[in-house]
């Protein structure tokens, strides 16, 4: 071996080991994500209620700021963080959650109906909003729990469905893959829906203008 390819040897490797342990922080970490925007958007009703004992304006105006901008940040963070889900090998190569990108295309849609609708105002579109977050933490608890914290100590009459919900463990390679394109091209959809909508309204929610009185 020269001294070239013991050289490009090492960097392989130290890029291989790097991306690794970056895949494996965000896996981590995603979950505890997912805990602080389930907490925040299901703790509503609690901050509204700590506004209504403000004698300050000033006061109740920056609370809600403060919740609102926090609530949505960590929503688009945990999108972006979850875009590892949608590399094909990147899920055969680490151990993650089977229906990780499932759960990341749920976040996305939260998102989606936060441009199309106002969900800290609109009864039905708090709702929609809530029901993509259930369905997504389902999605990603699940496989999370009981396979990626699992299938390392799971017993043998559990093994079977623990690896399965395991990316790199899943003995069919089909799955993980085949939902990370399914993942791909829900993803790709509502994005050219946010796209056109951005574009035709400018971004701006479509409420009739009020008459000016004659």
């Amino acid at each position: 071996m020269s001294v070239q390819d013991l050289t490009n040897a090492i960097i392989t490797g130290i890029n291989a080991g790097g991306e690794q342990l970056l895949e494996g922080t965000l896996a981590a970490v995603l979950p505890v994500m997912w805990l602080a925007i389930l907490g925040l958007h299901l703790g509503r009703p609690y901050i509204l209620d700590m506004i209504d004992r403000f004698t300050l304006r000033l006061g109740a105006d920056l609370l809600w700021l403060i919740y609102v901008a926090l609530r949505d940040i960590l929503i688009v963070s945990g999108v972006i963080m979850s875009f590892m889900f949608f590399f094909p090998d990147v899920v055969l190569a680490d151990a993650l959650p089977l229906t990780g990108g499932i759960a990341a295309v749920m976040l996305f849609g939260v998102l989606l109906v936060k441009l199309m609708g106002d969900p800290d105002h609109n009864l039905r579109d708090f709702r929609l909003a809530t029901t993509l977050l259930v369905i997504g933490a389902v999605f990603y608890f699940v496989p999370y729990v009981l396979g990626v914290q699992f299938y390392s100590v799971a017993p043998s009459g559990l093994a079977a469905i623990s690896n399965f919900l395991v990316t790199s463990q899943n003995p069919n390679q089909a799955w993980p893959v085949g939902i990370a394109y399914v993942s791909i091209a829900l993803l790709a959809i509502m994005g050219a829906i946010a796209a056109y909508y951005a574009l035709r309204t400018g971004g701006r929610p479509e409420v009739p203008e009020p008459e000016a009185a004659s």
